[in-house]
């Protein structure tokens, strides 16, 4: 499956880097290993798409629900999940 997702600049910047090989989510949609992300990088600031893109296969997702990054209510509906590349 094919799943497109925004990422603010400065987390784009990490994954496309390499340094970052991660991403923590909430865990409001279904992603498996072999799923394709497709990160759109989103400028907060002018609350529009940059152009750029990347891609990514998902080599594994890990949900729970105790992080604490997200809203309480979110978490408790949700939990989250996080997507290794």
């Amino acid at each position: 499956m094919i799943i497109e997702k925004k990422s603010w600049p400065s987390e784009f910047g990490s994954i496309k880097s390499g340094t970052k090989k991660f991403d923590a989510r909430l865990a409001d949609w279904r992603c498996r290993p072999g799923d394709t992300l497709v990160l759109r990088e989103w400028n907060p600031r002018t609350k529009r798409y940059t152009g750029r893109t990347l891609r990514k296969r998902v080599r594994y997702v890990v949900k729970t629900k105790s992080f604490r990054y997200f809203t309480n209510k979110d978490i408790n509906k949700y939990g989250f999940q996080i997507i290794g590349f």
